[in-house]
């Protein structure tokens, strides 16, 4: 079964770092460890308007752990699934710490039956308030994609 059919106009998309696994690195905080929940809807044939909110755990005393939402859009190649996003996400952390970031990234949305994919992707967000802070890292995912038919 080809994938495009869940990559089409009026789907919905629930997704989520079931696994706890979200590690990343910076400079500034170590090492990381998250969890993150999704929404999307596609608004056109293989792209997806996408929400999302994140809790994270970071590695050292200097940002405590985090909350993040925001927004993005994906573009889903339909030949080989894999996908591209574009994001910005509002993050918060006590001691007074805000800080907006635009992300890039890129994934595979790989299933293992018509609606259900396991979802590596490899990210970056960049920070406006302290380089130390912008991000590379790797995230792997469960993603449910919503059919009306």
């Amino acid at each position: 079964m080809s994938a495009s059919a869940q990559f089409r106009e009026g789907k919905g998309y629930l997704g989520a770092s079931l696994t706890g696994l979200n590690l990343n690195y910076n400079s500034k905080n170590g090492f990381n460890i998250g969890a993150e929940a999704k929404a999307g809807v596609f608004f056109a044939d293989d792209w997806m308007l996408l929400g999302q909110a994140a809790l994270k755990h970071n590695g050292s005393n200097d940002v405590s752990d985090e909350i993040s939402a925001g927004a993005g859009v994906r573009y889903y190649i339909e030949q080989n699934g894999l996908y591209l996003g574009l994001n910005a996400k509002f993050i918060h952390a006590d001691r007074n710490y805000n800080d907006v970031m635009p992300g890039l990234e890129v994934g595979y949305a790989f299933f293992i039956n018509r609606s259900v994919t396991i979802e590596p992707a490899v990210y970056y967000d960049h920070s406006f308030n302290n380089s130390d802070y912008s991000t590379v890292g790797f995230k792997i995912g469960l993603g449910v994609y919503l059919f009306d038919d």
